[in-house]
């Protein structure tokens, strides 16, 4: 991807743990590297199809200016979230903030923090057996549209399903969602446990009935396995009920492990 660097910009700012620092102030040194497509503006020679990097650099000076923080690395972890809010075409950005002459007591130079931050693409599956099944899901999407590090750019049709794992109970109702988010996997997964909450869900029975489930399917193309995590969804492949959704919203997205694309997939286990 294109690069906009913006190179040791200089700030006077009240960061640091001392109340001295907060009181004072002292000299910050900004460094940021913006991920953008740079291909359209390089074609029109317009500014409007590119990222501003004046503006960008007014914006990080307002930001590290107007905000007190004891850790340099809350300001270059706050800058980099609200950088990739207000500047729709940075997919990501690295940031580094130098500090120097820290009061550690030592001779130094500068202390530093550098970051990497960007935009992710999730994949989560919707389903419902218990109550208002549709309202549990619609509830679901409105309450991921509403969160400020999301943005739900598709939606499946809601598909009626046979429950799945052997409990007898009532039919599905299914979905799946595309989400951008800047939420890592872990903080993803705690806000879906917060929308189930939100539905008063219960874990009694395993694959039991359920007033809403979410489940992360994909995630960039992140494999990750955890006690709490696994990315890809060890059972996706396996159910047409995910698939089929999936499929309809994300055809051509290929599995990271299997190679295969969702349409595939479903190809394999349906007849």
């Amino acid at each position: 991807m294109d690069k906009i660097t913006i190179q040791n910009l200089e700030i006077f700012a009240h960061h640091g743990v001392f109340p001295e620092e907060n009181t004072l102030g002292q000299k910050f040194i900004l460094s940021a590297v913006l991920y953008t497509d740079t291909r359209k503006a390089g074609m029109s020679d317009a500014l409007e199809h590119s990222t501003h990097y004046g503006e960008v650099s007014h914006f990080i000076k307002g930001f590290v200016e107007s905000h007190t923080y004891k850790l340099i690395e809350s300001v270059v972890e706050q800058l980099a979230q609200e950088l990739l809010l207000t500047f729709p075409l940075i997919e990501k950005v690295d940031l580094e903030i130098k500090k120097p002459w820290a009061p550690i007591g030592l001779p130094l130079d500068t202390v530093s923090i550098q970051i990497s931050r960007g935009w992710h693409t999730a994949y989560i599956a919707l389903g419902s057996n218990l109550g208002d099944k549709k309202g549990y899901l619609d509830m679901a999407v409105s309450m991921l549209k509403k969160h400020r590090l999301c943005q739900v750019k598709k939606v499946a049709d809601y598909l009626v399903t046979a429950p799945y794992g052997g409990v007898e109970q009532d039919d599905f109702l299914n979905s799946a969602l595309e989400l951008r988010t800047l939420l890592t996997p872990e903080e993803l997964l705690k806000e879906l446990h917060v929308i189930e909450q939100s539905a008063h869900r219960e874990r009694l029975v395993h694959w039991g009935p359920r007033t809403l489930d979410l489940d992360i399917l994909l995630y960039d193309d992140l494999v990750m396995d955890t006690e709490t995590l696994h990315i890809p969804h060890v059972e996706m492949h396996k159910r047409d009920f995910v698939l089929i959704p999936l499929a309809q919203i994300a055809p051509y997205k290929r599995h990271p492990l299997l190679h295969d694309t969702v349409e595939e997939l479903l190809h394999k286990i349906t007849p």
